[in-house]
């Protein structure tokens, strides 16, 4: 049985999620980012921790698709064209949208008082709402991102806007918020929240 350490308000989020996809048993341990609990496991702090086989995994992107090739669900087969594009539109996720919202989280509360710039969130705004124009071509009918797979990338997606709406991120486009919606309305969200 896996364990999964860190708090559902939080990446830990994207592999509780993964998990309840895959329908595979696991332990929840809630602890915050440098609490005791994380850092026996991993000395730096940072959540979430799988723990598998005895080895502490860590950063969300690498846990999801260790998952996904483990158990060969919510992905395409490692090799093929589908998984290429699989793996492209989840970096594209990471570098442009995620990464816009870590910094903006970064200079509004994590980082110490003296070293934050507050302004630096007018052009994070702008740069992602270039993105999202990105990301509603890619979506297109859907339903999902690879059409009608649900895939690793859906659920960074998913948790990405529901975390920049959280962060006053725009996220306007009707097409994204029927995403967000249909998303989150899987049955493996919805248990994953209630973790």
């Amino acid at each position: 049985m896996y364990q999964v350490i860190g708090t559902f308000r939080s990446r830990t989020l994207r592999v509780l999620w993964m998990l309840e996809e895959l329908g595979v048993p696991y332990e929840h341990i809630q602890a915050g980012p440098h609490s005791d609990a994380v850092k026996n496991v991993n000395p730096d702090g940072k959540i979430p921790v799988l723990v598998a086989e005895g080895t502490a995994l860590t950063d969300s992107s690498a846990i999801l698709t260790y998952l996904a090739d483990k158990h060969g669900g919510v992905t395409f087969p490692a090799g093929t064209i589908e998984r290429a594009r699989q793996d492209g539109l989840l970096h594209k996720v990471l570098d442009e949208v995620d990464a816009a919202l870590w910094l903006a989280t970064r200079h509004t509360f994590y980082l110490p008082q003296d070293q934050r710039m507050p302004e630096i969130k007018g052009p994070l705004i702008w740069e992602f709402s270039k993105t999202m124009r990105s990301m509603e071509n890619i979506l297109g009918d859907g339903p999902f991102l690879m059409g009608e797979t649900f895939t690793v990338p859906d659920i960074v997606l998913t948790h990405c806007l529901g975390w920049a709406i959280n962060a006053k991120f725009p996220v306007e486009s009707d097409n994204l918020r029927a995403y967000i919606k249909r998303c989150r309305g899987r049955d493996a969200f919805k248990r994953a929240a209630e973790t």
